[in-house]
């Protein structure tokens, strides 16, 4: 898959019962910290030309970006996306919202019905809109809004439900980058959901 900046593949390293652990910069990426927990499947995006690390580091300098994930614990038939990281230089590349469409479509050919997210700010809730994700309007505990999707195709969106979801961020202590991002949505429709081949 061609991205603005070069080639990725996406690669599911193991579903929870497998017990993956991943091993990621804390420097280059949110949340490195919650990869080495074994209790959650993996998916990586990874740049296939890098070297791999070879005993110099104990990061896999290939990855770009990672998503873990797990069974809900009360319906089967449901996977939650836990945490989508990219590493800083790829942001803004597209390839979380790629890397979880890619694990959405891994999650409907293994049976899973539908998919569920929270996500902490604006950029994140965008992203997973270009997936095919809609808010549900739940929030979860932790000031989080709550995004879901069918396995097999996108949620139904509507112009007020993607609207009051970004409402929700709106009221929030905001940095400079955030207002603007809401700012330049205001009024806006959902935006397109992405070809995760493309």
């Amino acid at each position: 898959m061609r991205t603005p900046t070069g080639l990725v593949e996406y690669v599911v390293c193991g579903w929870p019962e497998d017990g993956p652990t991943l091993r990621l910069d804390y420097r280059r990426f949110s949340y490195a910290g919650k990869f080495v927990m074994s209790s959650t499947g993996k998916a990586v995006a990874r740049d296939p030309d890098a070297a791999a690390s070879a005993g110099e580091s104990e990061f896999d300098e290939r990855v770009v970006a990672a998503v873990a994930f797990n069974e809900d614990r009360t319906d089967p038939d449901t996977l939650w996306l836990r945490y989508i990281t990219v590493r800083n230089d790829r942001r803004g590349d597209g390839i979380g919202a790629r890397l979880a469409a890619f694990a959405t479509e891994r999650a409907a050919m293994r049976g899973y019905d539908r998919l569920r997210i929270a996500v902490n700010n604006p950029f994140a809730y965008e992203a997973l809109y270009k997936d095919g994700f809609g808010s549900t309007g739940r929030e979860t505990g932790l000031a989080e809004l709550v995004l879901e999707r069918p396995a097999g195709r996108p949620a139904k969106r509507s112009h007020a439900t993607y609207q009051t979801g970004l409402d929700v961020y709106r009221e929030r202590d905001l940095s400079g980058d955030e207002e603007d991002f809401l700012d330049a949505r205001e009024g806006a429709d959902p935006p397109a959901v992405i070809d995760p081949l493309a």
